[in-house]
């Protein structure tokens, strides 16, 4: 009898240190998935402060030349750009009532526009080389701060899923003040997975060409690659319980999210940039979003040996020379 009480107080001792260490693990694991939530989509979080990088072949002292003269040229355009268009400051509602700001520089009648959208934790200064492009080249310029960013309300970053909804209700700002408008959507990284998740959506007519430029395939993924670079971690567990701890707190999850899913549901034109020396989101990734949107009005613009959203730094030109060709022939002008 007395050795059978033991066994049971063994068996009661080891289940409840079993149930202990699974209530710690448990515990750890929603620390860190709240933890990577409030680090990656958090509007105060550090995940925009980026020491490492995926293992690209590094670009040549050429192009980082090209890079530095180009940047040069483009910041001095970019100031004269300025001075002479200060922009309006314009706002919306979004859906869920947070109040959203941009900066609409206006090109006196021209049914031309181009909504620009910046990358992950900018705002709109980050596209001021698309507004100067786009504005001299007779368009009317749109570009809004995303949720979160900028001057715009939001607790969290909606990396272009809750974005591609404010989107909408940009279009339908530019309708209102342009009903005859000619609509482009061009984004660059952040922006680039907003246009594209956009994209997938039922636009108005007047929206004619989307423009991505290193934009990733989806959150989970680009998420799972800076998991491994940053942390070292694999995506179980943590991932998959941050992914819920976003649904909650941000109202979507990482793999719902995705810009690969929407591109297939796309079937205006859409124009892919991406760098081949790209360390942040892979250069492959243009690819295979490519490869998902259907019909022939679609194009691939490669920037060797241009890292991330450098691709206009490294082209030049030929990079605003493409974007106009290829919106040239699917709009009126």
């Amino acid at each position: 009898m007395e050795v059978t009480t033991k066994k049971q107080n063994r068996r009661k001792i080891v289940i409840g240190v079993l149930i202990a260490v699974a209530v710690l693990v448990a515990a750890v694991i929603a620390f860190a998935s709240s933890y990577l939530v409030n680090y990656a989509i958090g509007r105060s979080g550090g995940g925009g402060d980026r020491e490492v990088a995926l293992d690209v072949e590094a670009p040549t002292d050429g192009v980082e030349q090209l890079i530095a003269e180009n940047r040069a040229v483009q910041k001095q355009a970019n100031e004269e750009f300025l001075q002479q268009n200060p922009g309006q400051t314009v706002q919306i509602t979004a859906a869920d009532g947070l109040r959203l700001n941009g900066v609409y520089y206006p090109n006196a009648g021209s049914h031309l526009w181009v909504i620009a959208l910046h990358g992950y934790r900018g705002s709109h200064t980050g596209v001021t080389n698309l507004a100067q492009h786009y504005h001299d080249a007779g368009y009317q310029v749109l570009t809004p701060d995303l949720r979160a960013c900028g001057d715009s309300e939001g607790d969290y970053v909606g990396m272009g899923w809750l974005d591609r909804k404010d989107v909408l209700q940009w279009i339908d700002w530019v309708l209102a003040q342009d009903s005859e408008a000619e609509i482009v959507l061009h984004g660059v990284s952040m922006g680039a997975a907003t246009t594209m998740m956009t994209a997938g959506e039922d636009t108005p007519e007047q929206v004619k060409v989307f423009v991505e430029d290193c934009g990733y395939t989806s959150v989970w993924d680009i998420f799972s690659s800076e998991l491994k670079l940053r942390f070292g971690l694999p995506e179980f567990p943590i991932l998959y319980t941050a992914s819920a701890t976003a649904r909650a707190k941000a109202g979507y999850g990482f793999k719902e999210a995705s810009a690969l899913q929407q591109v297939q549901n796309c079937e205006k034109p859409m124009l892919f940039i991406h760098g081949t020396a790209d360390d942040f989101i892979p250069y492959e990734m243009m690819g295979t979003l490519y490869n998902a949107k259907p019909g022939t009005n679609k194009a691939t613009l490669t920037a060797e040996g241009a890292g991330h959203g450098e691709a206009m730094d490294v082209l030049g030109d030929t990079y605003w020379n493409t974007v106009f060709d290829f919106e040239g022939q699917y709009m009126a002008g």
